[in-house]
């Protein structure tokens, strides 16, 4: 097949994301297809420029792709870099080479690239794509109103709530402190704070409101992190991760070494199967049909409970869905391939 791979853009997790597209061009090119690896914010050459035959020169024009750095990319530096001046988000020709594609693999994190516009862009010029639809992962994306359909369909989340710019409450939360704040479109842990005082606390909602106009607030439990990939109504094997120092962050998520991740997570069997359960039931809640992620936390005193759903989890080589794909022996390049088949389905 002609395969595009749509990464980067200007979400806080571009990197993360242009690593990732990086991984899954690789793995498609071994399977024999021919990958166009595409920068979606930066494009290919000027407007109207004739992709009729872009697959034969597929090599030429993919993005050249660097290391992750331990910091979020500084957006409007990224965005000084492209050419044209349109402001949009699709670079030149992007939207014309997806469609001479028989497939577009969407390597995006974050805004824009998870939150739903992408996907409805795509349905309306009637182009394929891996990963749910834009209703799904626009619901998703929103943790203010992922929360509400998980407690509705009995996936258990942590006391918290959320809140707007313009409804902002600097008062101390019901639930008191611990508590975390972050904001509620973000991902990758940009902009997360785990505060214990109320100073703390309003930097922290400073530092959340400062990515976005909506953010949630929820008591911290503190206990053990896992996750766990739902491809194609199957609960894959969970996977525990244990960060070296402080908590799962961006830099614990992206930089090797910063973490241990155990996959199968040594969880008692009665445990792992409710876990697995509420996996399911959650990406249920939202509609996600095709594969996703979810994250948990398992409280010191017992608790379940879901943190959020990632509707397009990251493939760069620390990430946590291809760890618990290969656990039960299913490689890289066969992921990749799977998640396509599921896609076209």
């Amino acid at each position: 097949m002609d395969i595009t791979v749509l990464a980067g853009g200007v979400s806080t997790e571009r990197d993360v994301s242009l690593i990732t597209g990086k991984g899954v061009t690789e793995a498609l090119k071994k399977n024999g297809h021919r990958v166009i690896l595409l920068d979606v914010y930066m494009g290919y050459g000027v407007h109207g420029e004739d992709v009729s035959d872009i697959f034969d020169r597929a090599d030429e024009i993919s993005s050249d792709i660097h290391a992750i750095s331990d910091r979020a990319p500084d957006i409007e530096s990224v965005k000084a870099l492209r050419k044209d001046n349109t402001g949009g988000f699709f670079g030149p020709n992007v939207i014309d080479i997806c469609l001479v594609s028989d497939i577009v693999f969407l390597g995006l994190h974050g805004e824009n690239g998870e939150n739903g516009k992408v996907q409805a862009t795509l349905d309306l010029f009637g182009i394929k794509y891996t990963g749910t639809g834009y209703l799904a992962s626009a619901l998703a994306m929103d943790k203010r109103m992922s929360r509400k359909l998980f407690q509705e369909e009995g996936v258990p989340v942590a006391a918290g709530f959320g809140m707007s710019a313009d409804e902002r409450d600097d008062s101390e939360p019901s639930f008191g402190f611990p508590c975390v704040v972050k904001p509620a479109c973000g991902g990758s842990s940009v902009g997360v704070s785990i505060v214990n005082t109320q100073d703390e606390y309003l930097e922290a909602l400073d530092v959340a409101f400062s990515y976005e106009e909506s953010v949630v607030v929820e008591e911290y439990v503190k206990g053990r992190e896992f996750s766990i990939g739902v491809v194609d109504g199957e609960a894959y094997p969970i996977i525990e991760i244990a960060p070296i120092s402080g908590f799962y962050d961006y830099k614990n998520k992206y930089q090797a070494g910063s973490a241990v991740e155990t996959c199968p997570a040594e969880l008692p069997k009665d445990v792992t199967e409710q876990m697995q359960s509420y996996a399911l039931m959650a990406a249920d809640a939202l509609g996600l049909d095709k594969y996703s992620r979810m994250d948990f936390i398992l409280g010191e005193d017992g608790r379940i409970v879901c943190l959020e759903a990632n509707t397009l989890p990251g493939m760069t080589p620390t990430s946590l869905l291809p760890q618990e794909a290969a656990a039960i022996g299913i490689s890289y390049e066969q992921l990749c391939e799977k998640l396509i088949e599921v896609s076209m389905r």
